[in-house]
């Protein structure tokens, strides 16, 4: 499959839909992450969070230029359950294996049991979680989803450091979202997808949710094995 290097906006994004029963897997190219949702594509884009939330941080050389990642990416400024701000590409993106995940804690459909797949994953981790690898879930219900009340979901799950759950100002949110294509308008249309992605070599795939923990496990390992020269 081929990869492209040129930045996020151009590069190559595969699709690995997991079945309960086996495993099958797609491939596709979109122009950026936000083209994955398909049909699922939000009616309007989220309007731009200000510059001073989106371009905060430093440059990625000595240039003084930001790499193309986070140019496309970001610094928008985003709230962890621990209160604590976060920018979306320095704090959490760059340099690491991701998996990402959109939900909201008053759920009462597949968001908690995709979060516990987050949860089997996180043991199967180990201490490479918060090392070399984020866990990453965005609540598409910032206005509900409080710092204290992701915190108490957290727990319920036995979050480790390295297991951010987001929330913050719903227009930095949903430009986050829109950012790793899980934008929705109503938070019931959320997507039971994870993205899985490794931002130093520019590999990105997405897999169901809801698959076998053992499956999604598989997937995860390929894209932190990826190499920068593409070489698995």
């Amino acid at each position: 499959m081929q990869r492209i290097c040129a930045g996020p906006i151009k590069r190559a994004f595969i699709s690995e839909t997991l079945l309960m029963l086996g495993t099958a897997i797609i491939a596709l190219c979109c122009s950026h992450p936000a083209a994955a949702q398909g049909n699922n594509s939000p009616q309007s884009t989220p309007a731009r969070p200000s510059q001073a939330a989106s371009r905060s941080g430093q440059s990625d050389s000595v240039s003084g230029e930001l790499s193309p990642a986070h140019k496309y990416f970001t610094d928008v400024v985003l709230v962890n359950q621990n209160g604590e701000k976060m920018r979306f590409y320095s704090d959490l993106l760059k340099g690491k294996v991701v998996i990402i995940d959109a939900f909201f804690a008053t759920c009462q459909g597949s968001c908690l049991p995709m979060n516990r797949n987050l949860e089997k994953l996180q043991d199967m981790l180990g201490d490479r979680l918060g090392k070399d690898v984020h866990i990453i879930s965005i609540s598409v219900d910032p206005t509900v989803d409080t710092p204290a009340s992701l915190k108490k979901y957290a727990n319920a799950l036995h979050a480790r450091p390295g297991w951010f759950f987001l929330t913050g100002d719903k227009k930095n949110v949903d430009y986050a979202l829109y950012k790793v294509g899980q934008y929705v308008e109503n938070k019931q249309d959320h997507l039971n997808i994870f993205i899985i992605g490794n931002e130093s070599t520019g590999l990105w795939k997405k897999a169901f949710g809801l698959a076998n923990s053992a499956d999604l496990f598989k997937i995860v390992e390929s894209v932190m094995n990826d190499s920068p020269t593409g070489g698995k």
